[in-house]
């Protein structure tokens, strides 16, 4: 069972980021008829498991079980989503959670180039805020406002539940109705629009000095696609070439590989509702964080320049086909599939046809979404170390 509803950090105020997190997290702490023990108890005395996550847009769930406890399962979700409590002695022990993965974040050098990439990337958006909060953010929190989080933002409306493994469909929805058929929030929240994004005018370089340090992080990038894009599959497919495939692709082989300057150096394509984030990372030893930075501006620049060849694209495409048998045969991600094929309407055959949408990408489709794209001189370049 997966799923999700929309009651992200979208809907928080500067002064309450990560809001929306200590609420899912606080979901499963206690409900009207339910302690924090009792829930857990009854799922590990069955070998099933459930939880909730954040994220900007949504807050998500999931859960697995024996089709014998789904019952069970279900129930537990709709308690978890319909009646918290939030007690106040779980609020306080999940508060002292959080800020203690707070304070161990400020002293993480990979967080914190890319909390600062992020930030400058999506200046003034809600995506350039990170949806964990900070320690004061947190510490201002009160049950008051998660009780109200929750009144406002969950509800039935846009809500998405997938459910895959040895049951019918009918009985599947017959016994999600059951639970939460008569789930009525007439004052919930409507969707939250995106404001419109910024992008840079210029290279914009920011470094966070933590001392003590013995390494370096480094984020280098530039707006991306959104999910739902023409061209995302074809920013997929060079991304793959520019730093995924095999030993971490052209990235990998130039930094790590041939200089020998990088503990880890790839990149990475993220791409959702929103625009999303087309960057690079690596983690360099600090002497040679300049270095590292050039041979990945040369190497954005060639990319640009004559794009992939025929062989690298051919590589990545039978990558691509070919991982999809896989992706799909564990229940879990056939229901990853479903809820991305209803949250970025790909349509309900997307997969059938996806063979062919791989194959029909071009060199040139590559280079000329790269060359969208990719502009080594408005890059945003964010390091963290001594």
């Amino acid at each position: 069972m997966s799923g999700y509803l929309p009651a992200g950090a979208i809907f928080e105020s500067d002064a309450k980021l990560g809001l929306a997190d200590f609420v899912s997290s606080s979901l499963m702490r206690g409900t009207q008829t339910r302690t924090f023990d009792a829930i857990y108890n009854e799922l590990e005395s069955v070998g099933a498991s459930m939880g909730f996550d954040s994220g900007v847009h949504n807050t998500s769930f999931g859960g697995r079980a024996l089709v014998e406890d789904l019952p069970l399962l279900f129930g537990l979700l709709a308690e978890s989503l319909t009646t918290p409590t939030f007690p106040a002695d779980e609020v306080e022990k999940l508060r002292a959670q959080l800020l203690t993965g707070l304070a161990i974040r400020a002293q993480d050098t990979m967080d914190l180039a890319s909390m600062a990439f992020e930030r400058m990337l999506f200046e003034n958006h809600p995506y350039g805020r990170p949806s964990d909060g900070f320690i004061e953010t947190i510490q201002s929190i009160t049950r008051k406002d998660m009780q109200e989080f929750h009144r406002l933002h969950f509800g039935p409306k846009g809500m998405v539940v997938a459910i895959v493994g040895a049951i019918e469909p009918e009985k599947a929805v017959e016994e999600m109705e059951r639970v939460l058929g008569n789930w009525h929030v007439p004052g919930q929240a409507g969707k939250q629009e995106l404001p419109p994004h910024k992008p840079v005018k210029k290279t914009v370089k920011h470094h966070h000095t933590i001392a003590g340090k013995s390494q370096s992080d480094l984020v280098i990038g530039m707006i991306g696609p959104r999910r739902m894009d023409p061209e995302f599959l074809s920013a997929s497919l060079g991304n793959s070439v520019l730093g995924q495939f095999g030993m971490m692709g052209r990235i990998g082989d130039v930094v790590r590989e041939k200089s020998g300057l990088a503990y880890y150096a790839s990149s990475s394509l993220n791409s959702g509702t929103g625009p999303g984030s087309w960057e690079v990372n690596a983690g360099v030893n600090p002497k040679n964080l300049k270095k590292a930075i050039s041979l990945i501006e040369n190497e954005l620049r060639r990319f640009v320049k004559s794009g992939v060849t025929k062989a690298e694209l051919a590589d990545s495409q039978a990558n691509y086909i070919g991982r999809l048998p896989l992706s799909l045969e564990s229940n879990g991600g056939v229901a990853s599939a479903i809820l991305n094929i209803e949250r970025y309407n790909l349509g309900l055959d997307y997969y059938q046809r996806y063979e062919g949408l791989v194959k029909n990408v071009t060199r040139a489709d590559v280079l000329e979404t790269s060359r969208k794209y990719i502009d080594p001189d408005r890059l945003v370049i964010s390091t963290a170390g001594p």
